[in-house]
């Protein structure tokens, strides 16, 4: 599902050294997998999954995601792959404050082949609501709702074109351990659905959910030796 080779990402800081955060990096993701990717902050955890997910396209090396080579797609098409085939899910969730839940869900249809006021759009992205547990709250703005709920909207907007693959940076980092411990759940619900998840994480609490976790050290992807225990993988 996810194929990454020889990934090279170079910062430099001012009249600074050039930085290699990502010095050769290799990545391979089963389709059905649930990977934790771990390392300290600053490590290149994000700027990795940007990578995977089209949003960075500023580096050496290949990308090749749910069939799809993300290396060299125009503009128009890392649209299209983005609106596809990922789901991206964010610390600080990124709702528009004036929308309802369900118009944030509806978000992506913008950019689809469906309209915003689409009666199946609209339908399905109340679906997907009721799949996050939030079937009774589709009027609400984000202000009326708990950290733990906007969560379940961003979930809810990345489920809702039925992607391929969820990208999660940090999902629980900025929830309390009870609330973050139902968004590991419903991660652990999707994932025993066949949903891909690869999760970028510095949280024991996230990676002891995954089947796989990797660590990120001096650039690379180093396996935790016992991670395929963990998980409620199917």
């Amino acid at each position: 599902m996810i194929h990454a080779r020889d990934i090279v990402k170079r910062y430099r800081d001012g009249e600074g050294p050039e930085v290699r955060v990502l010095d050769g990096l290799s990545l391979d993701v089963a389709a059905g997998d649930f990977v934790a990717i771990v390392g300290p902050s600053g490590s290149g955890k994000s700027t990795l999954l940007h990578l995977l997910g089209g949003l960075d396209v500023h580096y050496e090396g290949s990308v090749e995601v749910a069939g799809t080579r993300v290396t060299g797609l125009s503009d128009a098409a890392l649209a299209r792959f983005r609106n596809t085939k990922v789901g991206f899910i964010f610390q600080s969730f990124h709702l528009v404050p004036n929308l309802s839940a369900l118009e944030n869900v509806l978000l992506p249809s913008h950019f689809g082949s469906a309209g915003a006021k689409d009666s199946e759009a609209r339908e399905r992205a109340r679906a997907v609501l009721t799949r996050v547990g939030l079937g009774q709250k589709l009027d609400r703005p984000p202000s009326r709702l708990s950290g733990g709920e906007r969560q379940r909207v961003a979930i809810a907007r990345a489920l809702f074109t039925g992607p391929q693959v969820l990208l999660c940076d940090e999902p629980t980092g900025n929830l309390d351990a009870a609330t973050g411990a139902g968004i590991i759940t419903l991660f652990e619900e999707l994932h025993r659905e066949g949903l891909t998840l690869l999760a970028v994480t510095h949280e024991d609490r996230m990676s002891s959910a995954a089947r796989r976790v990797l660590r990120l050290k001096e650039g690379r992807l180093v396996e935790e030796p016992g991670a395929l225990s963990g998980g409620g993988a199917p």
